[in-house]
């Protein structure tokens, strides 16, 4: 069923991902979703020097929200913090220097950032797509341990602070890739069979959406939720997926296009009227599954999941001090 579910998602993707498929959607766009000031109002997001995340921050401070970039290197984040301030005219901009692939450094980055700030808005921006398979150093496989272990970590270390704050959110940028995708908790860091960098993000994306939805049951009073963000031109596409990128560039979303729909669920008040826990594409919730595609999982692969990440994420947090 592999090539069906191939198939398939790409002719949607045609339709609907690229910036024809953003420009007919954004005909249904409320603008005064959007247009709020978010003054006192605390947002991280993670890899926000360039592409999707540093779009969505850009947005996030033009309506005057405190943004906490968290960014793996150091020298482009310090330019693009200062493009941020000198575009927006907003000085609360605040920069974290952190590998999202590093638990330990997570868990260390977290107890600090408790101890000095609040936090209304989580966004799980960072992610990386290793075409060959890579171990960091911990052994861990480099998609699984970005994508995945990372995102389950920051967002769990940050739970305490979120839970303290009144409409407090979560959002996680995911990938229609993982309609292609069921959970496969068998093999987290794909160590066997052919290594496929492009399945394994996918499948770190269906794992995106399986964590949203476990923690929106277990956590009442967090607004959970996912999304695509299309097919954007960024320099992450660009770098990873140079053959695709050449064929669709001049189809291709803006970054800011990509980034829409992050900045709506982040901002609007229309956003955390859905239920929380849904996987959002252009303001809409949509379906986690293509239509015949096979690709839905019994609860207990779910559970396991959740299961299986935290003893990873216990087995580092022990390792670090607090």
């Amino acid at each position: 069923m592999s090539w069906y579910r191939n198939a398939v998602w790409f002719v949607k993707g045609l339709r609907e991902y690229t910036r024809s498929g953003y420009e007919s959607a954004s005909k249904h766009f409320n603008p005064a979703d959007t247009e709020v000031n978010v003054a006192g109002r605390s947002f991280l997001v993670t890899g926000a020097n360039s592409g999707i995340g540093k779009a969505t921050a850009t947005e996030i401070a033009r309506r005057g929200g405190t943004v906490h970039l968290v960014c793996r290197n150091k020298e482009r984040a310090e330019v693009a913090k200062g493009e941020i301030v000198t575009e927006t005219g907003n000085p609360n901009i605040f920069l974290h220097i952190l590998d999202i692939s590093n638990p330990k450094e997570i868990w260390k980055f977290a107890e600090k950032f408790k101890n000095e700030h609040k936090l209304n808005v989580l966004i799980n921006n960072a992610g990386c797509m290793v075409n060959n398979r890579e171990l960091t150093e911990d052994g861990l496989e480099k998609n699984f341990a970005t994508n995945t272990l990372g995102t389950y970590i920051l967002t769990t270390a940050l739970l305490p602070l979120l839970e303290k704050e009144a409409d407090a959110r979560v959002i996680t940028v995911s990938s229609g890739g993982m309609l292609v995708q069921k959970l496969n908790i068998s093999d987290l860091q794909s160590g066997n069979g052919t290594f496929d960098g492009t399945m394994v993000y996918a499948q770190n994306k269906r794992q995106q959406v399986v964590l949203t939805e476990q923690w929106a049951k277990a956590h009442r009073n967090i607004h959970f939720s996912v999304m695509h963000p299309g097919w954007a031109d960024t320099p992450a596409v660009r770098s990873a997926m140079p053959d695709f990128h050449q064929k669709m560039k001049n189809t291709l979303r803006t970054e800011a296009q990509g980034a829409d729909t992050v900045v709506w669920l982040a901002v609007s008040s229309e956003a955390t009227k859905l239920p929380s826990g849904l996987f959002f594409q252009d303001r809409q919730p949509v379906p986690t599954h293509l239509p015949l595609a096979s690709t839905h999982s019994p609860p207990e692969d779910e559970e396991k999941l959740m299961e299986v990440l935290e003893e990873f994420s216990q087995k580092f947090k022990s390792t670090s001090p607090g």
